[in-house]
Order: C-alpha cells, then sequence, then structure tokens
C-alpha cells in the first residue's frame, strides 16, 4: 500500500497559479490510479482530476477544465495538480488519493490519502 504525502499549498492571489505535488511510497506506484479532491469548509469533498496508472487517461471536473491539469511521474512517484487562473473558490484543502486499479473509478474504492495540503486563493 502506498503513502502518500502533499505539498505545495499556499497563499496566492486570484489569478495566479500553483502546483501541488504528492509523493507516494513504495514501488507500487506505477499500478494505482491517482486523484485529486478538494474540500471546502462547509462542503463535501469533491473529485477534481483523476489521472491513469500509465498517465495516458485523464479526468478532470467539468468546471475546472482549462485552468486544472493533472499529470504524473512514475520514475519520481509523483502526481501533480497544475492550478493557474485561481479564484477564490478554489480555496479548499487538496487532497491526493490512490486507487487500486488501471483508471480512476468514480466511487471506487481509495486506498490511501494523503493528509492534504490548503490553498487560499485572496481576492
Amino acid at each position: 500500500q502506498v503513502q502518500l504525502v502533499e505539498s505545495g499549498g499556499g497563499l496566492v492571489q486570484a489569478g495566479g497559479s500553483l502546483r501541488l505535488s504528492c509523493v507516494a511510497s513504495g514501488r507500487t506506484f506505477s499500478t494505482y490510479a491517482m486523484g485529486w479532491f478538494r474540500q471546502a469548509p462547509g462542503k463535501e469533498r469533491e473529485l477534481v482530476a483523476a489521472i491513469s496508472w500509465s498517465g495516458r487517461s485523464t479526468y478532470s471536473t467539468d468546471s475546472l477544465k482549462g485552468r486544472f491539469t493533472i499529470s504524473r511521474d512514475n520514475a519520481k512517484n509523483t502526481v501533480y495538480l497544475e492550478m493557474n487562473s485561481l479564484r477564490p473558490e478554489d480555496t479548499a484543502v487538496y487532497y491526493c488519493a490512490a486507487q487500486r486499479d488501471s483508471v480512476w473509478s468514480p466511487g471506487g474504492e481509495i486506498a490511501n490519502w494523503g493528509q492534504g495540503t490548503q490553498v487560499t486563493v485572496s481576492s
């Protein structure tokens, strides 16, 4: 089972960019589909983007397409979330998650979660 550690969050002004990273421990990272979720105060956790174990298949929430991009580097055991044109409503704790499958399955079992990284976008 992989252990996940996110980084890259912080405070940014509206219109700015951030790149989140999630580093996985273990030698089986490439066998997991990976996802990024976010949870804003008072709201449910929502899936932002996901990527297959090969990186060839990606999914992004419709409302975020064009601003958020997920990618992965299996040689570095890392999945990234590039966030551009950030808005105050993007403020949330962002979590990465691992799913033991070749492609992300909505509603599928999550094998492990990271601890989360805070993203705050000021207006």
